[in-house]
């Protein structure tokens, strides 16, 4: 197996599991009387994910690793701990509102709004990158870009609504 294909089958189970934590997080937050937002958008988030990935699996598996660019995704992993270990069993890729939740804010929720978004964003740029990807980075950049402004806009609307009460 060549170093690409370790680093893209590294990311799939990444993926994989956090999609299983995610699972998980999201079905005990409903239990708790949480709710979903804005559900309508997210299989576009998964269709644009999964391309990005299959995409790099078919571009990428045989092609040379640029170090310095694997040592900022390294980093970027890092960062995604850290936010999934401040969210906790909070954590989900759905928009999911706990009512009478207060908002996290510690970890790097002390210093920007949305660090799982920024982490998202800085992957599907660098990943690619540590492969010499610089089109398929801009590309999926731009597809996540739109994505998220959608996202985000939900998001920010549907936390605003929990700390009204009114749970929108």
């Amino acid at each position: 197996m060549t170093p690409a294909a370790v680093l893209l089958a590294l990311v799939t189970v990444e993926r994989f599991a956090e999609l299983w934590l995610a699972r998980r997080n999201t079905e005990a937050l409903l239990s708790k009387g949480a709710v979903e937002v804005a559900a309508g958008h997210y299989p576009l988030f998964v269709l644009l994910h999964a391309l990005w990935l299959a995409g790099l699996w078919l571009l990428a598996w045989a092609r040379p690793i640029n170090m310095t660019w694997l040592g900022v995704f390294l980093v970027l992993q890092l960062l995604r701990g850290w936010v999934l270990l401040t969210l906790g069993r909070r954590w989900t890729t759905r928009i999911i509102v706990l009512p009478g939740a207060s908002l996290v804010a510690t970890g790097p929720y002390r210093y920007v709004s949305h660090p799982n978004y920024l982490v998202v964003i800085a992957e599907f740029a660098v990943l690619p990158l540590c492969f010499g990807l610089p089109w398929y980075a801009l590309v999926f950049s731009a597809a996540n870009a739109v994505v998220l402004t959608i996202r985000i806009r939900a998001e920010t609307a549907a936390l605003a609504g929990a700390r009204r009460g009114d749970g929108r």
